[in-house]
């Protein structure tokens, strides 16, 4: 993690030091690398005529080399798509930098290349596909005749609706060659390996990535029904809503199901989830002397609400000692939306820190800490912020930057960003409330 020197002193750094130290651990045991070694070290490929290695996300990159470190030569190729930077040094596979969260046209050659490894693989071959955060953007293969950028827009619109990732995924992979069991598709009848790491509520393997080798529970009437509960139905460009809409009248074959004999051969593994990580950071923080709850892993929702119900808690914390004393650590991991109202600059961990600095504006020894495990927040180069008591008065005029969306100018000038660089990791976020007291 990349660490700049803090201005805060006393109490308020020493909550900031405690909130890294925190974070890194649970950023340790989302290590994508350790996750698919133990996974494949169990694999018997010698039964296998070739190996072939496919896949997109953030953590494709040290996942990949994780396969080359076990398979070494026995891998005949294969080819990751990554999100820009997001690197690491392989001799046997590919790697494709491309656009995220919009896709692009490297995307798309990247994507459409891993189409054809699959279709190349054989009844004796074996397939492994690594899947992590990221990978719905990262492997976009439009369904004709819907064209990149008419996706592009659809991606768009879906990020700025305030629709859940489960939302904006039934709609994108019923625009997608690749995705919702389509890949496996592809690959049959050849063994397919597929290891997850989860970056949805609730690990749903469908969802994980769109789920490119797993049946499909969505169909195209889902994806017509979130359209219209976010009134995009007119906004959407003509070829998508043809497409979907024919798909609701059957005119268009749906996804793999559950239960589709493609299927038989194709093993899904999630290796890697915000729980895992939750509990490495529950760990430290217990080992820096907080009273520690672990509050949920699944919390969803749109991110200024969330942001206030911490806030409430850091308040009855303080005032009553609930639900655990001070020296306490609140923590919650998941991943909120942002509605977007004006056009400024952040993501949905600085904006949570920011709604939260209003809440709790005022509270003695308190810090809440936001930050994604990906290193990412929204378009920025923030991983998230963090905020205390004190905040406000440091910079009162929150609301007006809170209302243009603009998180992260305010954290930048108060030096209350968290900046990671890339982690080749993505486990979705990781929240935490810090009261402090005698320890």
């Amino acid at each position: 993690m990349k660490k700049k020197a803090s201005t805060h002193t006393g109490a308020a750094g020493l909550l900031r030091k405690h909130a890294l130290s925190i974070f890194e651990a649970a950023l340790a045991a989302a290590d994508p690398a350790d996750a698919v070694a133990r996974r494949l070290e169990r694999l018997d490929a010698s039964r296998f005529e070739r190996i072939f290695v496919i896949g997109a996300g953030k953590a494709a990159a040290p996942m990949a080399q994780s396969a080359e470190r076990i398979f070494g030569r026995r891998i005949t190729g294969g080819l990751i798509n990554v999100k820009d930077g997001h690197t690491a040094k392989l001799k046997r596979i590919e790697m494709n930098e491309c656009g995220h969260p919009v896709p692009d046209a490297r995307g798309v050659a990247g994507a459409r290349r891993i189409a054809e490894i699959a279709s190349a693989a054989g009844k004796n071959d074996l397939v492994v596909c690594l899947i992590s955060g990221g990978a719905s953007a990262l492997m976009p293969l439009p369904a004709p005749p819907v064209s990149l950028e008419e996706k592009q827009e659809v991606t768009r619109l879906l990020l700025a609706s305030g629709a859940n990732i489960h939302e904006i995924n039934a709609v994108r992979k019923h625009i997608s060659g690749i995705k919702g069991g389509q890949l496996a598709r592809l690959a049959a009848p050849a063994t397919v390996e597929s290891l997850l790491l989860s970056d949805v509520i609730g690990d749903s393997l469908d969802v994980i990535g769109s789920g490119p080798t797993a049946p499909d529970a969505s169909t195209f009437t889902t994806a017509s029904d979130v359209l219209c509960k976010y009134s995009l139905t007119a906004s959407i460009p003509q070829t998508v809503y043809d497409r979907i809409n024919c798909g609701t009248l059957g005119e268009v074959d749906d996804t793999p199901k559950p239960g589709d004999p493609i299927f038989r051969r194709v093993t899904n593994t999630v290796v890697g989830s915000n729980r895992l990580a939750l509990t490495a950071a529950a760990r430290r923080a217990r080992e820096l002397g907080y009273r520690t709850l672990i509050l949920a892993s699944e919390v969803e929702g749109e991110t200024r609400e969330i942001a206030r119900m911490h806030a409430a808690i850091a308040r009855e914390i303080v005032r009553a000692g609930q639900p655990v004393k001070p020296p306490a650590c609140i923590i919650t991991g998941g991943e909120t939306t942002v509605v977007l109202h004006g056009q400024g600059l952040g993501g949905r961990n600085q904006e949570f820190a920011l709604a939260a600095a209003i809440d709790i504006a005022g509270l003695p020894d308190v810090l809440v800490f936001s930050a994604g495990t990906d290193g990412t927040d929204g378009p920025t180069d923030a991983a998230g912020a963090c905020a205390d008591g004190q905040t406000l008065h440091r910079k009162p005029d929150a609301r007006r930057y809170l209302d243009d969306n603009d998180s992260y100018r305010y954290f930048g000038e108060l030096n209350d960003l968290v900046k990671t660089g890339p982690t080749n990791t993505n486990v979705m976020d990781v929240r935490l409330i810090l009261v402090g007291g005698k320890r």
